[in-house]
């Protein structure tokens, strides 16, 4: 199943109308280099389906993506030489997202150099501690939903 819009950046990629440095192409989803990396190999898989959030995308093509993004996480640690990385995937602008097309970012972290902490992607992760009525409460919640 193929949805594309004509005014979204990823479908005019996924249809060759903007170019990009292609690195594996499926029935169901592109992966292409990040024209503006957060470090060397920081690369991107998209579904050839346009939807916004993740759970808006079909079946067949969430069943492809994720083997998609580990070859590609495969072949970035083996190009690049760097064995940990990241794979980020944001729902929405308050999750950060900027292209309103579901992608992966593959973001090698790289342990070498003087810079290195700064390259990659930096998170700060500002958790709290939950309580175990508010685990009990939200997890009853989304299991009935499920």
């Amino acid at each position: 199943m193929s949805k594309l819009l004509t005014d979204c950046l990823f479908c005019k990629i996924i249809k060759r109308e903007i170019p990009s440095h292609r690195l594996i192409e499926t029935e169901y989803s592109y992966a292409f280099l990040d024209i503006f990396p957060l470090s060397k190999g920081h690369s991107l898989v998209i579904p050839k389906y346009h939807a916004e959030f993740l759970h808006q995308l079909p079946n067949e093509n969430l069943s492809d993506i994720l083997p998609v993004t580990k070859r590609v996480a495969d072949a970035v640690i083996a190009a690049t030489g760097e064995t940990q990385y990241n794979i980020l995937q944001n729902n929405g602008e308050r999750a950060h997202q900027l292209i309103k097309h579901v992608h992966f970012h593959v973001i090698p972290k790289p342990v070498s150099g003087e810079t290195s902490n700064n390259m990659g992607l930096i998170i700060e992760w500002p958790s709290s501690k939950a309580s175990e009525e508010e685990l009990v409460n939200i997890a009853k919640k989304i299991s009935e939903k499920l």
